[in-house]
């Protein structure tokens, strides 16, 4: 469903109560490229990822196409950085009950000096019941990028929120797809390598893909529907590689 037709910002359910709003986007080369949120919607709905500050308006009208804005319990980032929590502070002022969620380590160098309600500061394994779905919070420190950063998990719908992992050039205009998206994603990645290349980038990626997800929900590009596993650990390889 498309819920701009200037911006073409769209939204699209990947999986039972999970909702992709994405906004295309084009480069000066000419180049596309695309900013995904992505909406569980419970009965605490959860935004990971609110978007850079100025796609506040597009994706917030994107949200109301599915529910209340008002309603919306907790904004999560995976790292500070402007396209994971730069419209923090508007979407904390849309809706009145909305904490800010991310790791103790977000918490405590960025997060709660920057918004003035206190942030849900989870730790590595923790569980966010939202009704329906509980979150895992996962901290991946360094990987892809950020001391503080970390991803989440949905058991009960095999959905992983990947954030950067698998960053797909285009205006990703499948929401959902069983294609490649490893090949793409690396081919974007090499010629100005976002991965901090840790010492234990490839042990953190093994340890997600036991996790066994059967969605990615990629923030830049397609959502992907497969053996997560299998992928993460060719991702792991190709960064191992590489580095």
């Amino acid at each position: 469903m498309i819920t701009n037709p200037q911006s073409r910002t769209n939204v699209h359910e990947i999986a039972d109560g999970i909702y992709r709003i994405s906004t295309p986007i084009d480069f000066p080369d000419g180049n596309g490229f695309s900013f995904n949120q992505y909406l569980v919607l419970d009965d605490e709905p959860l935004l990971f990822h609110t978007g850079p500050r100025k796609m506040f308006p597009l994706v917030r009208e994107a949200m109301a196409a599915v529910m209340p804005v008002e309603r919306l319990r907790y904004a999560a980032l995976s790292h500070f950085e402007a396209d994971e929590c730069g419209a923090l502070d508007l979407w904390l002022a849309a809706a009145p009950q909305a904490v800010p969620v991310c790791s103790r380590i977000a918490a405590m160098v960025s997060v709660a000096d920057m918004v003035d309600r206190a942030p849900r500061a989870l730790a590595d394994g923790e569980q966010l019941d939202l009704g329906r779905h509980t979150l895992q919070w996962l901290d991946t420190p360094h990987v892809p990028h950020g001391w503080d950063c970390g991803l989440m998990m949905d058991a009960s719908t095999g959905t992983f929120f990947c954030g950067d992992l698998f960053t797909q050039p285009g205006h990703g205009e499948q929401a959902l797809t069983e294609d490649d998206i490893l090949g793409p994603s690396e081919a974007f990645r090499q010629p100005m390598d976002y991965f901090a290349h840790a010492p234990q980038t490839a042990d953190t990626l093994g340890r997600l893909a036991q996790l066994k997800p059967t969605t990615l929900a990629c923030m830049h590009g397609s959502a992907w529907r497969g053996n997560g596993a299998v992928l993460l650990r060719h991702l792991a390889e190709a960064v191992t590689a590489r580095a």
